[in-house]
This record gives C-alpha cells, sequence and structure tokens, in this order.
C-alpha cells in the first residue's frame, strides 16, 4: 500500500509539541511520509525563548522528516505565485511554502487555511479537529 505524503506547516509542528492527539499520531504514523520546507524548519528554531529541551524535541521531530530547501523550481514557482496573488509582505513565507507544495505536487497540511485556499495551485489536506 502507497504511502501517503504531506507537507506539513509550522502549526502542525506547534500542535503535535503542545500534544495534540491528531498532529502526535501523524508523527508516529507508518502510513504517512511527512515532509516540510526549510522555512519552518527555520520558524520553529528561531521562535524567541526557546528552550533547550524544546529546542531538542524540535530537532528530534525534524529527524523523522524531509526538510525541503528552496531549490530553483521552487524559486520560479514562488515568483509566480507573487505575481499572481500579489506580493503581500505578511504572505511571502506562505508563498514560499506553498511554492513547495507545488514544486512537490503535495497536498500541504495547515489548520491556517486562510493563507492557503485562495491558491488555486495547491491542494490542501484535509485538516484534523482540535479536541
Amino acid at each position: 500500500m502507497a504511502k501517503i505524503k504531506l507537507l506539513i506547516d509550522t502549526d502542525i509542528f506547534i500542535d503535535a509539541l503542545k500534544e495534540v492527539k491528531p498532529a502526535r499520531e501523524l508523527f508516529k504514523s507508518k502510513d504517512i511520509l511527512l515532509y516540510c520546507s526549510i522555512l519552518t524548519r527555520k520558524e520553529l528554531l528561531s521562535k524567541r525563548g526557546l528552550r533547550d529541551s524544546e529546542r531538542q524535541k524540535i530537532m528530534d521531530m525534524l529527524i523523522k522528516i524531509r526538510v525541503f530547501r528552496i531549490d530553483e523550481t521552487i524559486n520560479r514557482k514562488y515568483f509566480k505565485l507573487i505575481r499572481k496573488y500579489g506580493e503581500k509582505q505578511e504572505m511571502l513565507i506562505d508563498y514560499i511554502i506553498a511554492a513547495t507544495a507545488w514544486a512537490k505536487d503535495l497536498p500541504l497540511l495547515t489548520r491556517n487555511r486562510k493563507h492557503f485556499e485562495h491558491i488555486e495551485e495547491i491542494k490542501l489536506s484535509p485538516v484534523y479537529d482540535i479536541e
């Protein structure tokens, strides 16, 4: 059986760190391959006030997934998104994440759907409910 592949946004990591059950189960699943953007990694590790134990938890999670660097294909798609949807400062990181999903042909799992649902070039994965 083919594994499900998902690009995950920063909020999914945060949910898992907060012990949100559906997010934790994603990281434990043998049937799901998780990926993220290098910018998600940067957002997680550059948070102010991060304790060493929190940093270690994040690193332990990142070891289990593939982190995509920004390559030429992602860069081209990023600029196409900016041209199509406009250069909004608050959306630039989200456009890199969307460009990564588009370039790698992966559905994006995020609870921050309002930042991504208008982007026709990507598919959003159904999101879990927080209990």
